[in-house]
């Protein structure tokens, strides 16, 4: 038998007072019958069933668990792997305070509407990295995520082909079953959509061919922003001060071309709470599933018998004294 609680302080100022109380009220009982010279037995029939009545409420109280039933305890769950693109024009600051800070911020509510499911991070510009490979350590994914910034990859372009390929590569390798289901697989590439690559389109079709969804999530502004670099506005080799647009429609296509849907953030908009709930829609995969042993607390049967007694007491009058 297992108890919610312990036996503690609670229990034991309930047993003394009871004791104490009825100790004294023994007392006087047989003062009486003492004077009277008279019987007191009848007495311990009420002692009997108050200690008996009382001792069932301090076990209710207890909370006593106990059966031998089976649950089925089921593991569902999908594989996200979230790619985002650390290339210099996420640093521009027509997203205040930048695309980069903003995605930021916004990935982190994504990790806590996922909370059951596995989730990685690609970091990329034209090359590739796995930044944190599928977990369910909420606490793990924020701090890289927190960590991210554009120095950490090297080149200066944008190349969507290498981390397409890196998380369909690693979603592969994290099938939990032989006969998973792509379905609950979804890859999110978030960046302003300047795409330099020319391997994109191969991989975007081994992507649609394995059924698994890519939603794009654009960042920035048809208006376009500029870049620090240092203390001045970043400039290109004419001396000219870099304006970087968001560019959606590179983004639209590849997730058209898989199934998937085309978000966006920018300076009047933010997609993410639809994209949040898109992917929410999206059957998981039955990862596990056992059968445990459950008990039940059973406090209220020995509740109900302790009112029954406690009820009969009050209505058989038996004397304790016997003139």
């Amino acid at each position: 038998m297992l108890w919610y609680r312990e036996f503690g302080v609670t229990e034991l100022i309930f047993i003394t007072a009871f004791a104490v109380l009825y100790i004294l009220y023994f007392i006087r009982i047989i003062r009486i019958a003492t004077r009277l010279k008279s019987s007191y037995s009848h007495v311990f029939i009420k002692l009997f069933f108050r200690t008996l009545y009382f001792a069932l409420f301090i076990v209710a109280l207890l909370g006593p668990s106990f059966g031998g039933s089976k649950k089925e305890v089921k593991s569902v769950g999908k594989d996200i792997m979230i790619c985002v693109d650390l290339s210099k024009s996420m640093d521009a600051f027509d997203i205040q305070p930048t695309r980069l800070e903003k995605v930021k911020y916004e990935m982190k509510k994504l990790v806590a509407a996922f909370n059951s499911d596995r989730i990685g991070v690609i970091i990329f510009s034209s090359e590739a990295f796995m930044q944190c490979p599928l977990t369910y350590d909420q606490n793990a994914l924020n701090l890289f995520i927190e960590t991210m910034n554009s120095g950490l990859v090297p080149g200066s372009g944008t190349d969507f082909g290498p981390p397409l390929r890196l998380a369909l590569k690693k979603l592969e390798e994290n099938d939990t079953a032989p006969n998973e289901q792509a379905k609950s697989k979804v890859i999110i590439l978030i960046s302003d959509g300047e795409d330099f690559g020319e391997d994109t389109d191969d991989v975007v079709n081994e992507i649609e061919k394995r059924d698994i969804k890519l939603f794009t999530l654009g960042v920035g502004t048809e208006k376009g922003g500029n870049i620090y670099a240092g203390n001045t506005l970043k400039t290109n080799r004419n001396g000219l001060i870099v304006v970087t647009k968001l560019n959606p429609k590179e983004l639209v296509n590849l997730a058209d071309k898989t199934g998937g849907q085309y978000f966006e953030i920018n300076d009047s908009k933010n997609d993410v709470t639809r994209l949040i709930n898109t992917i929410g829609k999206i059957e998981g995969e039955l990862r596990d599933a056992r059968f445990i042993d459950v008990t039940a607390n059973k406090y209220f049967y020995f509740l109900a018998f302790a009112a029954l007694l406690f009820l009969l007491d009050v209505l058989i009058n038996v004397p304790t004294v016997k003139i």
